[in-house]
């Protein structure tokens, strides 16, 4: 989920709408609203966040203020053309300045970077004769793609990041949706998920996605 922070709601929409189309999950907030959340939010939600976005916001929203509680990327979107404002928001502690206008896939080819760096994320995760790519291509089994719709693509990512480890429901709807769509009723995961689970039993020959009722899912190997 991409996390944008702009006092003016027209933007936080505009941007919300345009991550949509490209099958990205995001919310936006006002810089209190934001503050708020941030501090008082689970640390299963704060999981699920990919990088925060700050645009026109009060000066206290500061990458420094954030770290103690995530760890996701932060990116200026600045407005304003001058060496002396893009020096600023570096100091302040932010991962990258991005000038507007700027396309979404350009931001989001940005954070994908960003996290490559600094948190070392393999290009992929190697489960068994699966291969799980963290930079949106479709998984591949024994070397052979497995095209995938998007959201069915970013379950499995988001599964196998989190290899061995059981997720919930809600945290896989989180991460997918993100956490304030009311338009989508989370039950929508067990149908992504089972469709899934078909694809790849299909091709693998057994059922890699562990489930339990109340619990949640696991991949496993």
């Amino acid at each position: 989920m991409i996390v944008i922070v702009d006092e003016r709601e027209l933007v936080t929409e505009g941007y919300h709408s345009m991550f949509d189309r490209e099958g990205v999950a995001s919310t936006g907030f006002r810089s209190a609203e934001f503050g708020d959340w941030v501090s008082s939010a689970p640390e299963e939600d704060l999981k699920s966040v990919r990088a925060i976005l700050i645009g026109d916001c009060r000066d206290d929203v500061l990458p420094a203020k954030l770290r103690d509680r995530t760890g996701a990327p932060v990116i200026a979107l600045s407005e304003q053309h001058s060496l002396e404002n893009t020096l600023r928001l570096f100091e302040s502690g932010v991962d990258d300045v991005v000038r507007k206008p700027v396309h979404i896939r350009e931001i989001l080819a940005r954070i994908s970077a960003i996290r490559r760096r600094a948190q070392e994320e393999a290009r992929f995760a190697q489960i068994g004769p699966m291969r799980v790519f963290t930079d949106g291509r479709d998984p591949e089994i024994e070397g052979v793609p497995m095209p995938l719709p998007r959201r069915e693509r970013r379950i499995l990512e988001y599964l196998a990041a989190n290899c061995g480890r059981r997720v919930t429901k809600t945290q896989v709807f989180n991460a997918i949706y993100g956490l304030f769509d009311d338009e989508v009723e989370e039950n929508v995961v067990e149908s992504h998920i089972s469709k899934l689970r078909k694809k790849l039993r299909e091709r693998l020959g057994f059922d890699p996605i562990d489930s339990k009722r109340f619990l949640g899912y696991r991949l496993v190997m």
